[in-house]
């Protein structure tokens, strides 16, 4: 006869993310305006379980700092360059092959404007102690028909490294990611409907290669060549004093060896702002429709579509401080944007409730 011992587990987690930022802007002079800007922001976790001792912690870290410089070069021509820098670092009761890294980068973009066309042209160089350097270019070539429509083309590059959750989080990361690459194509129109209306609407194409998508099994990976075909507008309104904002977002993710679409990128999307200012109060209220997608990449988990509402509030104290408050997802609506596997089967990943966010604004008159 055999016995056998049965060990039950209730495990649970704290998290507890943080930030904070703080800028310097200076005009040198009436050519040159300059801007330092240094942040630090903390996803700090901690899991228990309360029938046993057991404790793990992972903490992740990031320093930044960005310094950047606008120069009016002639009445027609202007630059901007700078750099920027940020430092990741690991915290966990896991031992990883790498606990800290730094990715450094420099950046160019000149501007024209002329009477029939304005160019933006930029350069962006990123060297990564993980994954190495990479040059990205940006373009954008801008017509106006007449006084009230713009047409607009443009060109970007991406390169985005997996940060250190997508390498290294516990049972939902990879450390074999490669670093995920782009180039999108964007025909955009701009117009001025009336004095109080604007419509800007547009037609893209990305290109991804080694994109970082997350699947059912919640663990990120790389899709070899994918391609996002997206239509965009936005209707921006005051009315009686209020700013609307209307926006529109229909996309096509797909996988394009498999045709699949791809996991957790849901095709549409409609999204309300409404806003008001009363002398030092503001006030506003955001409203968000996300239509159903995909928790694998083989298309056969589906997640629902869900609907949000939130509130905000502002009161300028005077000319320095400001007090901020956010309510989201105000009536604690129940949604999940991912699932996640045990022992075979799926489970909803429950998103966070209603939550309500205090912030402090200072900002010194110099």
């Amino acid at each position: 006869m055999s016995t056998f011992e049965s060990v039950q587990q209730q495990p649970y987690s704290d998290f507890d993310v943080s930030g904070v930022s703080s800028y310097l802007d200076a005009r040198v002079n009436d050519s040159w305006k300059t801007r330092v800007e240094l942040g630090h922001s903390e996803n700090r976790e901690k899991t228990f379980d309360k029938l046993s001792a057991e404790r793990t912690v992972f903490n992740t870290y990031r320093d930044s700092l960005t310094w950047q410089n606008d120069l009016t070069l002639d009445a027609r021509n202007s630059l901007m360059l700078g750099g920027d820098a940020y430092q990741d670092r690991i915290n966990s009761s896991t031992a990883f092959d790498e606990d800290s890294r730094w990715n450094r980068a420099a950046f160019i973009q000149h501007r024209f404007q002329g009477d029939s066309f304005s160019t933006e042209l930029g350069l962006r160089h990123d060297d990564n102690q993980q994954f190495g350097s990479q040059n990205t270019w940006s373009g954008t070539l801008t017509v106006p028909l007449n006084p009230d429509n713009d047409v607009l083309l443009s060109y970007s590059e991406g390169f985005r490294a997996p940060t250190f959750n997508d390498l290294y989080y516990p049972d939902f990361s990879n450390p074999d990611l490669k670093p995920e690459t782009s180039k999108s194509y964007e025909l955009q129109w701009r117009s001025q409907l009336s004095d109080s209306a604007r419509l800007e609407t547009s037609l893209y194409r990305t290109v991804l290669q080694d994109a970082i998508i997350f699947g059912s099994n919640s663990r990120p990976q790389n899709v070899a060549s994918a391609q996002i075909n997206g239509f965009e507008t936005a209707l921006k309104q005051e009315l009686f004093g209020w700013q609307s904002n209307l926006g529109m977002a229909i996309i096509d993710p797909r996988d394009r060896d498999s045709g699949h679409t791809l996991a957790r990128r849901a095709r549409r999307t409609l999204s309300w702002d409404l806003d008001r200012q009363f002398e030092q109060i503001g006030v506003g209220a955001s409203w968000q429709a996300v239509s159903s997608s995909y928790d694998d990449l083989k298309n056969e988990n589906p997640l629902g579509g869900y609907a949000l509402f939130g509130l905000r509030s502002s009161w300028a104290l005077n000319r320095e401080i400001k007090l901020d408050l956010k309510v989201d997802n105000v009536f604690d609506k129940g949604y999940s944007r991912a699932n996640y596997s045990h022992d075979g089967s799926q489970y909803g990943y429950r998103e966070e409730g209603r939550a309500w966010m205090f912030g402090v604004t200072w900002t010194p008159q110099l």
